[in-house]
């Protein structure tokens, strides 16, 4: 098929819009940002699309919670829509805001009889964590991490550790291969102490897919490191040939040609 289209989802607060648009067009796709009131509008318009991608930000300011307000505009105006678009095989794409946001959607880890399953709240440290992190990916079927076994990304937030709602529900996420990127530290080691866990996320997650793997949310920023140039150590380590962000979103782009 042709190029696939991206429709960036913003929203007031919203900043990595821009960025975000950049690296979809270097992976070879045609992005467009569009204010979440213009989808509104036109909800149908979405079926022109191929990648539906929420950005990284502070939507509405986070005054009521880390991605709340545009996560219930979506779940109770959009819902339709977009699970018509998952259904056709379509890819969704949440970072950081964007990943609590489909949080609060159902379409990354939908509610049962008991309520919420997963959240994301405030980091353990109580402050917001600014760094680059090491990530460890088990990949299995999400479309966007095929190929890929490890990254080293930044994170840029003040809500990011993830929680299952108890030992239950994580370990049937882990199950069914849903938890497919964790913060790792240096060595390697299954247990990533802070900062290397930057958050205190749960068993280390740092990303996590739905059962079809064509809905991922992570929290670091891989629109941020999409070349060489932008990485801490980029003059003093060996030249990749493209930033580890990239690869994600050339992988979204790659599925539909």
């Amino acid at each position: 098929m042709a190029q696939p289209r991206i429709l960036i989802l913003r929203a007031p607060g919203t900043n990595c819009d821009h960025e975000t648009a950049h690296a979809f067009s270097l992976a070879g796709g045609v992005p467009e940002s569009w204010h979440v009131n213009r989808l509104l509008e036109e909800p149908r318009r979405i079926a022109d699309y191929q990648v539906l991608c929420v950005p990284g930000g502070f939507s509405y300011g986070d005054d009521v919670a880390a991605g709340r307000i545009l996560g219930n505009q979506m779940q109770h105006h959009l819902a339709g829509v977009v699970e018509e678009f998952r259904a056709a095989s379509k890819l969704v794409l949440g970072i950081c805001n964007g990943f609590q946001i489909l949080l609060k959607t159902n379409l990354l880890a939908a509610p049962d009889s008991k309520g919420a399953t997963a959240t994301l709240t405030l980091n353990d440290s109580g402050k917001f964590e600014a760094r680059w992190v090491r990530l460890k990916v088990e990949a299995n079927r999400c479309v966007f991490l095929q190929g890929i076994r490890e990254m080293e990304l930044r994170v840029a937030h003040g809500e990011g550790k993830f929680v299952a709602r108890d030992e239950k529900v994580f370990a049937e996420m882990q199950a069914s291969g849903r938890l497919v990127m964790r913060y790792t530290s240096a060595s390697g080691a299954d247990a990533a102490p802070y900062p290397a866990n930057p958050n205190g996320a749960m068993g280390d997650v740092a990303g996590i897919c739905d059962e079809t793997g064509h809905v991922f949310g992570l929290m670091p920023h891989p629109e941020g490191f999409v070349d060489w140039t932008q990485h801490p150590r980029w003059t003093r380590e060996p030249k990749r040939e493209v930033g580890d962000g990239l690869r994600l979103f050339q992988n979204a782009v790659r599925y539909f040609s």
